[in-house]
């Protein structure tokens, strides 16, 4: 398992599962080649690309309140019929800052949300 896992280096080990299968004609778990190479130190950590609002955006927010999201998510109960959820969201920390469960999606749904998450900030009031 080992030395074929030192053959095939850019393999994971649901890769190598397959690969001794097709080549040797037995099965091995994954979790058992995972554990293997673990125990021989050839289990990398992955590359994770990291992507920061500045490299999307030309003025991402800096701190909380600055901007906030609107959203509805819509979803059908069995025998009750369709609700909708309004979520306020705050851009820079991702914190939900008010919701509210509604029967439609009308604007009044969404003034009283943005009222909610307004007073739940403690601004005095929103900025244009």
């Amino acid at each position: 398992m080992v030395e074929t896992a030192l053959d095939h280096p850019e393999k994971s080990p649901r890769e190598l599962v397959w690969h001794i299968t097709d080549t040797h004609g037995y099965y091995i778990s994954e979790s058992t080649v995972y554990r293997i190479l673990k125990a021989n130190d050839l289990i990398t950590s992955p590359t994770y690309t990291v992507v920061t609002a500045q490299d999307k955006f030309p003025n991402p927010t800096r701190a909380p309140n600055e901007l906030s999201q609107t959203d509805f998510t819509w979803f059908k109960v069995v025998h009750w019929g369709w609700y909708y959820l309004s979520t306020i969201l705050d851009d820079y920390s991702r914190y939900i800052l008010a919701f509210q469960l509604c029967t439609g999606m009308s604007a009044e749904d969404v003034k009283e949300t943005i009222e909610a998450a307004i007073g739940f900030t403690g601004l005095p009031a929103a900025l244009g």
